[in-house]
């Protein structure tokens, strides 16, 4: 199936998504704040500037687009249309979110990465589950590593 829109327009379009501030972003920043959780946005010195930083936990999260960042959920379809560059760019994303759990991690971070798709189109029900384990994994203890991915 070809794109209903030309180059020009889809380019524009794919160029005009934000990278801060997102529904999924905010959706989890609600959640946390409403369980008594304070953080900082977008901390510009530390690796990859996660999108919350919980100092008082040592917790960075990063909410991750699932298309943007090839998550194998139903919200990610390879594009039909210039298939190479779109593997690289985000094979070149995925590679870049390793490096940057990892030194994270080095640095002394736990590093939760919560997927738009854990976000998107839930009920209030759904969310408040997602929230208890948002919760739950971040009062752990602490001595322990913890690395952890939501969907």
């Amino acid at each position: 199936m070809t794109d209903i829109v030309d180059t020009k327009t889809r380019s524009r379009m794919m160029a005009g998504i934000g990278t801060k501030n997102t529904k999924p972003e905010t959706v989890v920043r609600r959640l946390l704040f409403r369980r008594g959780f304070r953080y900082r946005l977008h901390r510009t010195d530390l690796p990859g500037k996660p999108d919350l930083v919980l100092p008082a936990y040592d917790v960075a999260i990063l909410v991750n687009g699932c298309f943007w960042h090839g998550h194998e959920c139903h919200l990610f379809k390879w594009p039909k249309t210039n298939r190479k560059f779109w593997r690289d760019k985000i094979s070149k994303n995925q590679q870049r979110d390793l490096r940057v759990q990892k030194e994270l991690n080095r640095l002394g971070w736990h590093v939760m990465v919560v997927w738009e798709c854990a976000t998107r189109s839930k009920t209030e029900r759904q969310l408040e589950s997602l929230a208890n384990r948002m919760a739950k994994w971040i009062e752990a203890d602490s001595s322990r590593v913890r690395r952890k991915a939501i969907s």
